[in-house]
C-alpha cells in the first residue's frame, strides 16, 4: 500500500474534522505524508508521546482510540475497570473522552476525572479505587504542540514489560476505529447504553486526604513563591498547602491558570533556562524563603533558594533528593524503610541510606522502576530521580506510586520551615551533607540528533572502543547496560566507573531524540572547606564534560 493509499484509508476513518482537513491538504505532498505515515508512534513503558497532527506518527483521535482499544484488550472484563485522567493540553479532554468511549464500548468499566487534574491524582486513584488500570492523557513538560498517553497498572505504578508489549501487540491488531463499538456519553445515555462515570470532587479530595500521611514534621513558618507553569497544579497545590497548615503560597499570576500554549516560556519545563524567571522575580519581590515550580502536569517539582549575597539558586534534583532523604528519615522509623533512585542519579543516596540504617535500591531510569525497587517487606519512604521527580512516603508507605510534584512540594516546604526554625537554610543543610559524605557533584551532557540511528551508533562505538581516561581520571570499568549490569533489567546504554568515585552513564532518552550523559564526581571535604571542595568538584566536572563531548556525535 502506498503512502497516499494509507493516508486515504486513515482519512476515511478519522472522526476529527481538524486532522481530516489537515491530511486532505497533504495528499499530494509526499514528504509530509512520509513524516506522518512512514513511521508509527511506538507504545512502550512510557506509553505514547508525540506531536499533534494526522497520521500514525502523530497524536490524534485515531491514535488514541487505537491505544484505548489496546488497553481495553488487556484488562479483564467485569473487573474494576480503568480510571482516566487528563491535563489541560490541546485535545487532552477530547482524548480522554475518546478513551472512555472505546473502553465502555468494549464492556470495560470506565471512570473519568471531573476535569484537568495533576498526574499524581490519577496515579493515586488507580490504587485508591482498586482499578485494573489507569490512563493519563498528558505530555508532561513537552512543548505545546505535543500530547501523550501514559498507562498505569493495578498497582498504581506505570507499566513495565511484559504488559507494555502485550498492549502494543493489541494496538497493532486493532482494525478501523470507525468500526469500534463505542460507549455513549453519560448525558446522552439511555437505559442499557454502555457509558462511563464522571467522578466528582471526591476524587481530588481523597488524594488530598492521603497527603496527610506524609512525614512533614511540625514546623510551618515558611514563605513560598510558586508557579504551575501554565499547567494544572495550582489549585491542587494551594489546597494541599492550606490543609497541611502552611500559609498560601505567592503564585505567579501570568502562569497561574492552565494555558495549553504556555505563552510565557519557551519550554514548559522548569529545568530549561528561563522557565523559572517569573517565579524568581516574584520570590525576590515578596521576600520568599523558597521558590517552587511544578511542571504542567505537576508530577515534577523544582526548587530554588535565596543566596546570602542576593539572587537565587535552583537546586539540582540530586540536591533536593539528598535533602529530602534525610528529612524523611528523621521523621519516620522502622527497619523496613527504603530509599530508591536510579543509575543516573547521584550515589549520595546510597551513602545516606547506609548512614541511617535504611535499605537502598538502585534501579533503571524512570519511576516505573523506582516503584518496583527494593525487596519484600520494604517500605519506600523516598524515591527520586535527578530529573526533578520525587515520591515521598510515610508510616504507610507512599500514597502515590509515581513521582508526585504536589507531595514533594509539601515535603520541601516542611524541610525549609524546619531549617528556618533552627536559624538555618537549605544551603546550610547541603553544606552539612557535604561535610558528612563529601561533595557529590553531578551534571548532564545531552546531544540532540535528527536521526535516532546516530544514538544507537554512538553507544555501540563507545562500547567497542571505550576511553581509557576521561577528565584526567582512569576508566576502571565499562558496563554494557544491555547485558543487565548490576542485576538490573537490560536497557540500552553504558556505565563508566572512574577512579576517585566518579562515574558516567550514557543512555538514549526515552521520550526525545537525545543521547543523554550523566556525570558525577565525589570530592571529600578537607578541614571543613566546603567551598574549596565544591570548586574542585566543578573543575573536575568541567574536565569530564569536555572530554566526553569530544566522543559524542
Amino acid at each position: 500500500m502506498t503512502l497516499r493509499e494509507r493516508a486515504e484509508e486513515w482519512l476515511a476513518q478519522d472522526p476529527d474534522p481538524v486532522t481530516r482537513a489537515e491530511l486532505a491538504a497533504l495528499l499530494a505532498d509526499d514528504e509530509a505524508l512520509a513524516e506522518r505515515f512512514g513511521a508509527v508512534l511506538e507504545f512502550g513503558t512510557a506509553g505514547l508521546r508525540g506531536a499533534l497532527g494526522a497520521g500514525p506518527n502523530r497524536m490524534n483521535r485515531v491514535t488514541v482510540m487505537r491505544a484505548a482499544a489496546g488497553v481495553g484488550a488487556r484488562v479483564p472484563r467485569g473487573g474494576a475497570g480503568v480510571v482516566v485522567g487528563y491535563d489541560a493540553r490541546h485535545n487532552s479532554a477530547r482524548f480522554a473522552l475518546d478513551t472512555a468511549a472505546v473502553l465502555t464500548g468494549m464492556g470495560v468499566r470506565c471512570r473519568v476525572l471531573p476535569g484537568p487534574l495533576p498526574t499524581p491524582v490519577l496515579a493515586f486513584l488507580v490504587r485508591h479505587l482498586g482499578a485494573d488500570a489507569g490512563v493519563m492523557v498528558t505530555a508532561s513538560h513537552n512543548p505545546p504542540q505535543d500530547n501523550g498517553y501514559k498507562v498505569y497498572w493495578s498497582d498504581g505504578a506505570q507499566i513495565v514489560p511484559p504488559v507494555d508489549a502485550e498492549i502494543a501487540a493489541a494496538i497493532a491488531a486493532v482494525g478501523r476505529v470507525d468500526e469500534l463499538p463505542l460507549g455513549v456519553p453519560p448525558e446522552e445515555a439511555r437505559e442499557g447504553d454502555p457509558t462511563w462515570e464522571v467522578l466528582g470532587p471526591e476524587a481530588e479530595e481523597s488524594y488530598l486526604d492521603a497527603l496527610k500521611g506524609l512525614p512533614l514534621g511540625e514546623a510551618r513558618d515558611v514563605s513560598v513563591a510558586y508557579t504551575p507553569l501554565h499547567g494544572v497544579g495550582a489549585e491542587t497545590l494551594l489546597r494541599a498547602f492550606l490543609r497541611a497548615g502552611f500559609t498560601a503560597a505567592f503564585t505567579v499570576p501570568e502562569q497561574c491558570l492552565p494555558d495549553p500554549d504556555f505563552p510565557t516560556v519557551a519550554f514548559p519545563n522548569p529545568e530549561e533556562p528561563g522557565a523559572m524567571d517569573l517565579l524568581l522575580a516574584l520570590a525576590e519581590r515578596t521576600g520568599a524563603d523558597l521558590a517552587i515550580a511544578n511542571d504542567p502536569d505537576a508530577d515534577r517539582c523544582a526548587v530554588a533558594v535565596p543566596l546570602p549575597g542576593g539572587g537565587w539558586r535552583a537546586l539540582t534534583g540530586d540536591e533536593v533528593g539528598g535533602l529530602l532523604a534525610e528529612h524523611v528519615l528523621r521523621h519516620t522509623a522502622g527497619d523496613d524503610r527504603l530509599l530508591a533512585t536510579t543509575i543516573v542519579s547521584s550515589s549520595l543516596l546510597g551513602r545516606i541510606a547506609e548512614a541511617h540504617g535504611a535499605a537502598f535500591a538502585e534501579t533503571l531510569t524512570g519511576f516505573k522502576w523506582i516503584m518496583r525497587g527494593g525487596g519484600p517487606g520494604q517500605r519506600l519512604v523516598l524515591g527520586y530521580e535527578e530529573a526533578l521527580g520525587y515520591c515521598v512516603g510515610g508510616a504507610e508507605g507512599a500514597p502515590v506510586r509515581d513521582k508526585d510534584g504536589i507531595g514533594a512540594a509539601l515535603a520541601v516546604a516542611s524541610l525549609a520551615a524546619e531549617a528556618k526554625a533552627a536559624g538555618r537554610t537549605l544551603l546550610d543543610l547541603l553544606d552539612d551533607q557535604a561535610i558528612r559524605y563529601g561533595v557529590h557533584a553531578t551534571s548532564q551532557l545531552s546531544v540532540r540528533v535528527s536521526d535516532r540511528a546516530l544514538i544507537d551508533g554512538a553507544v555501540a562505538d563507545l562500547l567497542k572502543s571505550p576511553p581509557s581516561v576521561l577528565g584526567g581520571r582512569a576508566v576502571l570499568a565499562v558496563e554494557d547496560l544491555a547485558e543487565g549490569a548490576g542485576g538490573l533489567p537490560p536497557t540500552s546504554g553504558l556505565r563508566l566507573t572512574l577512579e576517585g568515585g566518579a562515574r558516567v552513564v550514557i543512555r538514549p532518552s526515552g521520550t526525545e531524540p537525545k543521547l543523554k550523559s550523566y556525570l558525577e564526581v565525589v570530592v571529600p571535604v578537607a578541614e571543613g572547606d566546603v567551598a574549596g571542595a565544591r570548586e574542585s568538584a566543578a573543575e573536575a566536572l568541567a574536565s569530564l564534560r569536555t572530554d566526553l563531548a569530544a566522543l559524542l556525535p
